[in-house]
């Protein structure tokens, strides 16, 4: 799978850092962070389910 982030559509809330962080982390500038793209890990998808804005996008 691979997965991307609208920063422009990101909030920073902190759902998907906190459901998968092997996949996302926070940047200095609030904005999630995608620092594995590439990933088999489902909390990849149930982040993209549980972001408040849609802002995730896994393929």
């Amino acid at each position: 799978m691979r997965v991307r982030v609208d920063e422009a559509a990101c909030i920073g809330c902190g759902v998907c850092e906190s459901l998968c962080p092997e996949v996302f982390k926070l940047g200095d500038d609030g904005k999630a962070k995608v620092i594995q793209p590439e990933t088999e890990l489902d909390c990849a998808k149930d982040a993209a389910d549980s972001c408040p804005t849609g802002a995730i996008t896994v393929e």
